[in-house]
Order: structure tokens, then C-alpha cells, then sequence
């Protein structure tokens, strides 16, 4: 039985790169050196052809990097290297929940050095190239270590936290798993941007101002009380620009990146806070909060009916059946469902998008919205003419032709 969940494995791998090569090539179609009649009046034809370059230079690396991926797993599998990992971890303590920690800092550690070449190579040279990237080789570094120390204390101190509740409770383990990390998931929502922007980010209370003052007028206006209003110093790392909201309650605020104050009008970032503040009006956080703590309680039911199977670690090449090898034969075999469940929440993250959009085409200036949209396109060098399918599968938010048509709409039927 093993072997032939095995060939399962080997058969989703297979399949999802084979896909996910399928989207990139039809992605690459809808390239361009020509400037498309529909983004005339936003891109001018020479920064459209500098956005194609961009564009055909991150889908080549990305295309290298996903084969190379493709086949490290492949050998990984064939040579057993999760059983190889897992009998190592098992020299050195008979605890499970040890065992566990060495076996995933394994995997994680050795993973991060393979793939650190690449994440150089990206942000060195290819975000370098388009004059993106402003970080400096001592800001790379330590972020790779905060990384690893987050790693370390946050993921090691729930996969204890997981096993312990695995070895004391068996079946009922799913239960106590998903109360963990929903509560943990809420905690983050909440305390993020106090807790853990500020290892990596500069956040300091956006100065008195005209600017403070447009904010502050449009928040009474709809009705939001906003007392953190926060500029984070993004231009540390690259000079593409952007704004989010966190927090719930008292603890809600907004970031605005200083790259999206230097690039934007007063009226243009107002518009787009407003679209932001049209989420939390609309309830999309909680919403989305909701439907992931479901969705995680029903994945961690199904893990729970499974778990137990010897079957799950010896398709890993494994003698002695284990919880973590387990983890990893179910997550694998999961990942087609996961896909699935992926698409429908894109759909509903495109649907909120759009609802966003309104709230601020409804509240305040559509056109400034719009100008503020094809402004950060422009410059983030976005590609607008993405292929459908592309969309439907990867993107959580419309593209910009698809957001304009929408504003334009409104307005007009408004």
C-alpha cells in the first residue's frame, strides 16, 4: 500500500509542476512589445516595454527556480531523504516532541541555504537591474536571521505545543491543535504590526500635517475612528510603494510606506486608505479570519482521521511510523485540495477587492482612486494585461483594467 501512495505523491508533484508551467507559458502569451490599445493614457511605451523586460525576467528566474525545486524533491523522495532526516533526529533523543523539532529545523535550515543563492540573485540582481531594491547586504542578512530566530521560537514553540497535544490526547489532538492556532492567528491579526514589523520595519506616528489632517477628516466622515495612523520606513528594502490596515478595535491601524507618500497626491493616498477602510467597514477581515478558522479545523479533522496510518510514514521510506513524516505524506496529498480551496478563496478575495473599491468610489473620489491604482501600477512596472486564467488561479485581487472598468461602472451608474 505504501508504495503506491508513494507513486500518489510522486503522480500530485508531477502534476502541479506540470500546471503551474501550463499557467506561466500562458501568462507569457499575452506579452507584448507593442503597447496594448487599452493601457494607452497609463503606461507610456517605453515604461511598457521596461515592465514586459520585468516581467519576462521574473518568470524565466522563477521558471529556473521551480525546476530546480521540482527536481530536489524528486530526489529527495527517490533517495528517502525524509526517512534519511528523521532517522538522524532520531540519534539524538527518544522524545517525540525533540525528534520533531531536529526533523523540521532540518528540513527548514537546509531548504533556507538552497534557496538563499536564489533570493540573492533576485534581489541583487534582478530587482537591482529595474531599480527596485535598496537593501543593503547587512539588512539581508539580518533579516535571514531574525527569520530563522522567529522560525525557532514561534513555528518550534507550536510544533511542540502540536506533538504535545498529539502524544497526551491521540484522537482528540485536532481539537486542542485548532484552538491553538486559531487563537494564534487572532493574536497575530491583533498584534502584528506592535509585535513583530518592528524587528525588520521603522514605524513611527505619521507627523501632524495636511496629510494626517485629509485622513483624519475622511475616518469621521464614514464613521471609523482611527488614532494609529503609522508610516513605516518600506523604502529600507525596495521602492515599490503600498498601505495596509491590521488591527481590530482599539489596536487598528493604518501603515502607509513612505515610498507611497513620496509617489502619491494627498487625495490619491486618501482614496486608497478609503478603499482600505472599506474592508474593515465591509467586515473582510473577520470574514476572511472566520473562513480560515474553519477551513483549518476541517483540514486538521481530515489530518486526524489519517494520522494514525502507518502507511503515511512508510511512503516516505520510514521503518518507525511517526506524527511529522505523517504531517508530510498528508500535506502533499492534501495539496490538490488545497488548491481547490485556494481558487474559491481568490474568487472571494477578488469579490471583497471589488466591494473595496466602491466603498471608496462611494465615499470619495473615484478618479482619484483610479489615478492612484494606475500610479502604483506604473511604478511597481505591474503587468496589466495578465492572461485569465492566470488570474483565476493566482491573483487574490482583479487586475487594473479590471478595477478601472469596475470604478467607471460605479460611477456611472451611481
Amino acid at each position: 500500500m505504501e508504495i503506491i501512495v508513494f507513486y500518489i505523491i510522486i503522480g500530485i508533484i508531477i502534476f502541479d509542476f506540470v500546471l503551474s508551467s501550463f499557467l506561466d507559458y500562458l501568462n507569457s502569451t499575452k506579452w507584448s512589445s507593442k503597447l496594448p490599445n487599452e493601457l494607452n493614457g497609463i503606461y507610456e511605451a517605453e515604461k511598457y516595454k521596461k515592465s514586459q523586460d520585468y516581467e519576462k525576467t521574473k518568470t524565466k528566474f522563477s521558471t529556473l527556480v521551480s525546476i530546480f525545486s521540482f527536481i530536489v524533491i524528486l530526489l529527495f523522495l527517490s533517495f528517502d531523504g525524509f526517512s534519511l532526516v528523521d532517522n538522524f533526529a532520531r540519534e539524538y533523543s527518544e522524545n517525540s516532541i525533540i525528534i520533531a523539532l531536529i526533523f523540521f529545523g532540518i528540513l527548514m535550515f537546509v531548504s533556507d541555504i538552497i534557496n538563499t543563492p536564489f533570493s540573492i540573485y533576485s534581489t541583487f540582481v534582478i530587482e537591482e537591474r529595474f531599480g527596485f531594491n535598496k537593501t543593503t547586504i547587512k539588512t539581508f542578512v539580518l533579516d535571514k536571521l531574525k527569520g530563522w530566530g522567529l522560525s525557532a521560537i514561534i513555528g518550534g514553540g507550536l510544533l511542540s505545543v502540536i506533538v504535545w497535544f498529539y502524544d497526551v490526547t491521540t484522537d482528540m489532538f485536532w481539537i486542542y491543535t485548532w484552538i491553538l492556532l486559531s487563537g494564534f492567528s487572532l493574536f497575530m491579526a491583533m498584534f502584528y504590526s506592535n509585535l513583530i514589523v518592528p524587528l525588520f520595519n521603522k514605524q513611527s506616528p505619521l507627523e501632524d500635517g495636511e496629510l494626517r489632517d485629509a485622513i483624519e477628516k475622511f475616518s469621521k466622515k464614514v464613521g471609523f475612528k482611527l488614532d494609529n495612523i503609522y508610516k513605516i520606513n518600506g523604502s529600507k528594502r525596495s521602492s515599490k510603494a503600498n498601505a495596509y490596515f491590521s488591527g481590530f478595535g482599539p489596536k487598528k491601524r493604518i501603515v502607509l510606506y513612505d515610498t507611497l507618500i513620496n509617489d502619491l497626491s494627498i487625495s490619491e493616498i486618501v482614496a486608497v486608505l478609503a478603499h482600505e477602510i472599506g474592508h474593515y467597514k465591509k467586515k473582510h477581515t473577520i470574514k476572511s479570519i472566520f473562513i480560515s478558522v474553519i477551513q483549518t479545523g476541517i483540514t486538521l479533522y481530515i489530518l486526524s482521521l489519517f494520522i494514525d496510518n502507518p502507511v503515511l510514514s512508510k511512503a516516505l521510506g520510514a521503518s518507525t511510523p511517526s506524527f511529522h513524516l505523517g504531517i508530510i505524506t498528508f500535506a502533499i496529498l492534501y495539496n490538490p485540495i488545497s488548491t481547490i480551496v485556494s481558487l474559491f478563496m481568490n474568487i472571494y478575495s477578488r469579490k471583497n477587492e471589488y466591494e473595496a473599491d466602491r466603498f471608496a468610489s462611494d465615499n470619495y473620489v473615484s478618479e482619484e482612486l483610479i489615478n492612484a491604482l494606475k500610479q502604483l501600477s506604473v511604478k511597481n512596472l505591474s503587468n496589466l494585461t495578465p492572461h485569465p486564467f492566470y488570474v483565476f488561479f493566482y491573483y487574490s485581487h482583479p487586475s487594473l483594467l479590471q478595477r478601472i472598468e469596475a470604478l467607471n461602472s460605479n460611477t456611472r451608474t451611481n
